[in-house]
C-alpha cells in the first residue's frame, strides 16, 4: 500500500533477505572480508555466527551473486534437526544428485564422485549450511568427514557454516569437535548496527527502490529505532515498514517521533516485537585461524583490539619461530650428512650394521622433517591471517565504505 503512496519501485523493508539490499555496516564489512580471505584458502571451513536477523543470509547472498559460477558451484543447505545420516542425504540433494539406494554409503559415493567430476571440470565446490545451530554434533562430524574428499593433494569441498550465537559456543566447547575446529579457516559473529549506521541503513534501503525524499525522517527517529531494536537488521526493517504503513494511511509526509511510538506500542501490543533493552550485551566481533597442530594452535585475533604495534609484535614473533624451526631443520639435515660420510669412511667389517643404522638415522629425520614442516605451515598460516587482519585495520581507518 506504501509503496503507491510514496511512489517507491518496490517494497524497501520485507523482512526476507535479499542481495540487492546488502547494506555494508562495519560488522558486515569485517565478516566479508573473513569470507574472501577463507574462500581464497580454497579448504576448511568459514562460520559467521550472528543473532536471528543479524544479516547473515543477505551477507551471503550478496557474496554468492559476484561469483562466477563457472569457477564455483556452490549449494546451501537449511538445516532442521538432522542426525549424521539425515546430513550426508541432504547435502547430495543440494548438488543436485541423484542417490540410488538410501543407504549413506551411496549418498557418500555419489558426492565423491560429483566432486572429482566438478574438480576435473576446473570449478571449485562451495557448501553453505545455514541455522548450522540445528545440526547435532554427528552430522557436523559428517561434514567434517566430507571436507577429507581429494584430488591428488587438492582438497574437493569448502563449507561455509552459518549459525546463531549457541552454534559457536558449541563449536568452541564441545570436546567431540577438536578436529573440525582444526580445519576452521576463518570465524566472525555478526555483532548489531551502531546507532550511527541505522540513518545510513534505512536511507539506502529507501535509495534502492527508487525514494526521493518522501517521506522525510525526523533525525531522532533513527536513534530510537537503534534503542528499540537493539540495532538488529530484521527488527529494524519490522520498526520502519510498520512506520511507512502508517504513514501512508494518515498520509504523512514527515515520519517523527509520535508515529513511531505509536507503532511501538502496536507492536507491542501484538506481541510482534521482542523489546530490546540497550544494555544487552554484545558479542565482540573475533576472527580467528584454526591449527593444523595441537601443539601449536594459532591465537585469536581480535580486530577491534589490534594495533599496530601488537601487529608488528606478532609478526615478528612468527619470524623468529619460523627462522627458529628452519634452523633446526637445517641442522638436522647437516648431522644426518655428516653421520652418512662417516658410516662411508668407517671399515667395511660390520657393514649391514652400519646399513640398518643409517636406515633409522634416516627415518628419525624424515618424521622429524615432517613434524617441523607442519609447524611451519601453521605459522605461514598465522603469518597470512596477521597481515589480513592488518589490512583491514588499516582500512578501517578510512571510515565506512558506502553501501555496496
Amino acid at each position: 500500500m506504501f509503496e503507491q503512496f510514496y511512489g517507491f519501485e518496490g517494497r524497501p523493508f520485507q523482512l526476507t533477505p535479499d542481495p540487492a539490499f546488502y547494506f555494508e555496516s562495519a560488522t558486515h564489512r569485517k565478516a566479508l572480508s573473513y569470507l574472501g580471505y577463507g574462500l581464497a584458502q580454497g579448504e576448511g571451513f568459514v562460520v559467521i555466527t550472528g543473532e536471528v536477523g543479524a544479516g547473515k543470509s543477505t551477507l551471503v547472498s550478496h557474496l554468492m551473486a559476484t561469483i562466477d559460477p563457472a569457477r564455483l558451484t556452490a549449494a546451501c543447505v537449511v538445516t532442521s534437526a538432522l542426525d549424521g545420516e539425515e546430513i550426508v542425504h541432504v547435502v547430495a540433494q543440494a548438488f543436485g544428485l541423484q542417490v540410488s539406494g538410501h543407504d549413506k554409503a551411496s549418498a557418500l559415493g555419489a558426492i565423491e564422485t560429483f566432486l572429482h567430476s566438478e574438480a576435473r571440470a576446473g570449478r571449485r565446490c562451495l557448501l553453505i549450511v545455514d541455522e548450522a545451530q540445528n545440526l547435532s554434533v554427528d552430522a557436523i562430524e559428517e561434514l567434517r568427514m566430507l571436507s577429507n574428499f581429494q584430488l591428488g593433494s587438492h582438497p574437493l569441498l569448502q563449507t561455509l557454516l552459518l549459525g546463531q550465537p549457541e552454534f559457536r559456543t558449541t563449536l568452541l566447547e564441545s570436546n567431540q569437535l577438536e578436529q573440525l575446529r582444526q580445519r576452521v579457516i576463518a570465524t566472525h559473529h555478526l555483532t548489531a548496527m551502531e546507532p550511527r549506521e541505522v540513518q545510513a541503513y534505512v536511507e539506502h534501503r529507501l535509495n534502492c527502490v527508487g525514494w526521493k525524499g518522501n517521506p522525510g525522517f525526523d533525525n531522532r527517529v533513527f536513534a530510537e529505532v537503534h534503542e528499540a531494536t537493539g540495532g538488529i537488521p530484521r527488527r529494524i526493517n519490522q520498526i520502519v515498514n510498520r512506520l511507512l504503513l502508517l504513514g501512508a494511511v494518515e498520509q504523512r509526509a514527515l515520519v517523527d517521533l509520535e508515529m513511531l511510538a505509536d507503532v511501538l506500542a502496536e507492536l507491542d501490543e501484538d506481541g510482534a516485537r521482542a523489546l530490546v533493552s540497550q544494555q544487552a550485551p554484545v558479542a565482540e566481533a573475533a576472527g580467528s585461524v584454526a591449527g593444523a597442530s595441537q601443539a601449536a594452535p594459532a591465537p585469536v585475533l581480535h580486530p577491534d583490539a589490534l594495533d599496530a604495534a601488537a601487529a608488528i609484535a606478532l609478526i615478528e614473533s612468527a619470524l623468529a619461530s619460523r627462522d627458529s624451526q628452519i634452523d633446526e631443520l637445517q641442522h638436522a639435515v647437516l648431522e644426518l650428512a655428516a653421520n652418512v660420510e662417516r658410516q662411508k669412511e668407517a671399515p667395511a667389517s660390520g657393514g649391514e650394521a652400519q646399513i640398518a643404522a643409517l636406515q633409522e638415522q634416516l627415518a628419525q629425520a624424515a618424521a622429524h622433517s615432517a613434524r617441523l614442516e607442519a609447524r611451519l605451515e601453521e605459522q605461514e598460516r598465522t603469518l597470512r591471517h596477521t597481515f589480513t587482519m592488518l589490512i583491514e585495520w588499516f582500512e578501517g581507518g578510512e571510515g565506512q565504505r558506502q553501501a555496496a
